[in-house]
């Protein structure tokens, strides 16, 4: 097996953390990214790197350590419920910056590196909601909407050089993000998932390596992970 460089944001828990160890159990070197604690990644063999991916300037010293790059991994992503007439003006940026923009400030940096050696594998961590868009969420929806587009770009863009871009949207998966629903919101939505019950971040993870394995002329999609959910 090809050993690789790989960078992962948002792996501190969650679906990033599950990555994160999947891909350190196969040996390959990891560059792990979280916005507060990197405690919370002890458990992983890596480099980490603490600070926020919405901001140019730590994305930028992040990549003056990486002098290579197989894989990024954007998985980075806040939420917040409620009435969009009820959110600040700062939440909504914070949302927007922290799963949208920060896509901007990692592929920058990544692509040139991706671009010289000609290869190169992005991975990015939608949700369902991006296509269908989610009542009380609407920065949430706006901003994984914006991935999924922001995917097939760069797909595009980067196809001539060897480098695929793809995107996994993700149903219910049972992180802590989604716990801040009720036991009863929960249940309505498990009824409404064919497969009974919710995703794991494993799962995420065994799809996320799929990807990295997967044949290049895969790029430019967005792989539905929910259950056959689709709304």
């Amino acid at each position: 097996m090809l050993i690789k460089d790989i960078l992962i944001t948002g792996a501190s828990r969650g679906i990033g953390h599950a990555i994160g160890a999947r891909l350190a159990s196969k040996g390959h070197r990891l560059y792990l990214i979280c916005r507060n604690n990197t405690e919370m990644m002890s458990d992983i063999p890596g480099r980490y790197f603490t600070g926020d991916v919405a901001d140019h300037d730590f994305v930028r010293e992040v990549f003056e350590n990486i002098p290579k790059i197989d894989v990024l991994i954007n998985n980075a992503g806040i939420s917040r419920t409620g009435l969009l007439q009820d959110m600040t003006k700062d939440e909504w940026d914070d949302i927007i910056s922290v799963n949208l923009s920060s896509l901007y400030n990692t592929c920058h940096f990544a692509a040139g590196l991706m671009v010289k050696q000609h290869s190169g594998k992005i991975i990015n961590i939608s949700s369902v909601w991006g296509q269908h868009g989610a009542s009380m969420e609407t920065a949430y929806s706006a901003s994984k909407g914006g991935v999924d587009a922001f995917t097939k770009a760069l797909a595009k863009e980067l196809a001539p050089s060897s480098i695929q871009v793809n995107a996994i949207a993700c149903g219910f998966i049972d992180t802590d993000m989604n716990r801040i629903y009720s036991e009863e919101e929960k249940e309505s939505i498990m009824n409404e998932i064919p497969a009974g019950r919710f995703g794991t971040p494993d799962e995420a993870a065994k799809l996320a390596e799929m990807l990295i394995d997967a044949p290049e002329y895969l790029t430019g999609q967005i792989i539905g992970l929910d259950g056959g959910w689709q709304l």
